[in-house]
C-alpha cells in the first residue's frame, strides 16, 4: 500500500472522523494513532511509518464486521436458537 492508496481510501471519509489502527489479526484490537514518520528503508527507498500513540492507548477488540472486512476472521453466524418453553410453576396437576 502506498501513501496515494491511503489518501484515496481516506478521501471518501469525513475529515472529522476519528482514526484507529487495527492490529494483530489473531487478536484484533483497535489502537489510537500517534503520528506519521518519513524515513528510508535499508535499501534507501522512502518509507512512511504510522505509529501507535505514545500512551499506547488500546480501545478494545475490533468490531466483528471490521475483522471480517479485513479478512482476518471469516463471517460467522450466531448459533441457532430453539424456542424454549415457558418457565414457572407446573400447573398441569
Amino acid at each position: 500500500m502506498t501513501v496515494g492508496d491511503i489518501l484515496d481510501l481516506l478521501s471518501v471519509c469525513d475529515r472529522n472522523t476519528p482514526v484507529r489502527l487495527a492490529v494483530n489479526p489473531f487478536f484484533p484490537m483497535a489502537h489510537r494513532l500517534g503520528g506519521v514518520e518519513k524515513a528510508v528503508d535499508e535499501h534507501g527507498r522512502p518509507m512512511v511509518y504510522i505509529a501507535e500513540s505514545p500512551e499506547a492507548e488500546q480501545f478494545g477488540p475490533l468490531p466483528p464486521a471490521v475483522a471480517v472486512a479485513l479478512t482476518w476472521q471469516p463471517p460467522a453466524e450466531g448459533p441457532s436458537r430453539r424456542r424454549r418453553g415457558a418457565t414457572g410453576p407446573n400447573t398441569s396437576q
